[in-house]
């Protein structure tokens, strides 16, 4: 018993070896590519924006009158022509954004690619008790991304200079007087990857009469870190309708919206590859409690196909991962491991033994066990609960085996 014993261990360590190795393949796979095609869908597509509100400087001439006394103590008046320039504060924001996520999958990878639809209306008043020419700067949230159907147009004021886009950003000029609001409409459809992001500006700054409203058509949101959360949610027919509104806000924060990930084809192959043997390791325990109590003699050749069979699982589903939708090579994976291994057993201990008992310990220990890992969060908690359940079982089902009786059984018929 003892020397069956350790030639099915040996059968798990070489098995176990070699899902580490696959496992490695995996990731290495990921990595290597992962960046070169991250670029590659940046180029086409475009990267992670982030649009920050628009400036507006004044600038012109204006002329002080300067006093002054000679040695006779007269007065004297001198007029001085200077150039001034200033900044305008922006006095309100209402802005309108939509997304289209549509993911895409290069080799292992999925990325988050999203089309964007912004609007914005901004007004500015001229405070400085002076006149002027404002020249309104409104910054791209990407150099290299594409912007169709641009619009940037001032209400009811004619530009001056005519905006031009320089260096990832637009210029518009226009004169105004003391005290004069200008409202400045700005619209574009571009499209980034993987999140989205609205600056106030740089740094903690004031913020007024602000107005921002964002429609998803996904339900899986998820804001930055740093960000500021919505004051209304509201659930539509494909995804939510967030606002958010502020009067007069101080805040270094931003707000933005991290598009929702899916599983990623290579790591989770990988990280199911790296959690393989335990899942060997509950089936060859299983079988060993099932042949003793069955009195089924499973010979350590046995298991080293059945590994074979499982090491099957795996090594497919690594080279389908990119080229299926994962869940359809998951379950294909599976299917044909599971299919070797019930059709190997079944021609040498019968049809209950090969589906019965092995067929079923597969699925809950390779199958459901790996499915595990789509859930995230939660793939620690659901294989320990397996755990338990298998312990209660093994424990329940044993209480009445005299070991001691069984291993010199089995010593005696290996001599």
């Amino acid at each position: 018993m003892t020397k069956r014993l350790i030639a099915i261990a040996l059968v798990f360590g070489a098995t176990a070896l070699a899902w580490m190795i696959l496992g490695g393949s995996i990731f290495s796979r990921t990595h290597e590519t992962g960046g070169r095609l991250k670029d590659g869908v940046s180029g086409l597509w475009g990267g992670a924006q982030i649009q920050t509100a628009p400036t507006a400087t004044l600038a012109g001439k204006e002329t002080r009158r300067i006093e002054s006394e000679d040695k006779k103590g007269n007065r004297k008046f001198k007029l001085v022509e200077s150039e001034f320039q200033s900044a305008l504060p922006l006095e309100a924001s209402k802005i309108k954004i939509g997304f289209d996520l549509a993911h895409r999958q290069k080799g292992l990878l999925w990325y988050a690619t999203y089309k964007v639809q912004y609007a914005g209306l901004y007004r500015f008043v001229n405070d400085s008790g002076k006149a002027g020419d404002l020249t309104i700067t409104f910054p791209f949230p990407d150099k290299q991304a594409v912007y169709d159907d641009f619009v940037f147009r001032a209400h009811s004021k004619e530009w001056k200079t005519a905006p031009a886009p320089s260096a990832g950003f637009v210029n518009g000029v226009l004169s105004l007087a003391p005290g004069e609001a200008v409202q400045v409409e700005v619209s574009y459809r571009s499209q980034g990857l993987d999140s989205w992001r609205y600056q106030f500006g740089s740094g903690v700054g004031e913020v007024k009469n602000f107005q921002l409203n964002m429609d998803t058509n996904f339900r899986d949101i998820d804001f930055p870190a740093d960000g500021l959360a919505p004051g209304v949610k509201e659930k539509t027919d494909t995804g939510w309708r967030l606002s958010w509104d502020y009067k007069h806000l101080v805040s270094g924060a931003n707000i933005g919206m991290v598009m929702p990930q899916k599983l990623q084809p290579g790591p989770l192959a990988g990280e199911i590859a790296y959690f393989a043997p335990v899942s060997l390791l509950f089936f060859i325990v299983v079988m060993l409690v099932i042949g003793v109590m069955k009195q089924i003699d499973i010979h350590p050749m046995h298991f080293a196909f059945i590994s074979a069979a499982f090491f099957a699982f795996h090594l497919l589903l690594a080279y389908l991962a990119d080229q299926l939708e994962f869940i359809w090579a998951f379950g294909l994976s599976a299917a044909v491991s599971v299919f070797l291994v019930v059709s190997y057993l079944r021609l040498i201990f019968g049809n209950r033994f090969a589906f019965g008992y092995a067929g079923l310990a597969q699925v809950v220990y390779l199958v459901l066990f790996s499915y595990a890992f789509f859930f995230k969060g939660l793939t620690g908690l659901t294989i320990t609960v397996g755990a338990i359940l298998t312990l209660f079982v093994l424990m329940q089902v044993t209480v009445k085996v005299n070991w001691k009786q069984v291993f010199a059984q089995r010593s005696a018929s290996a001599s």
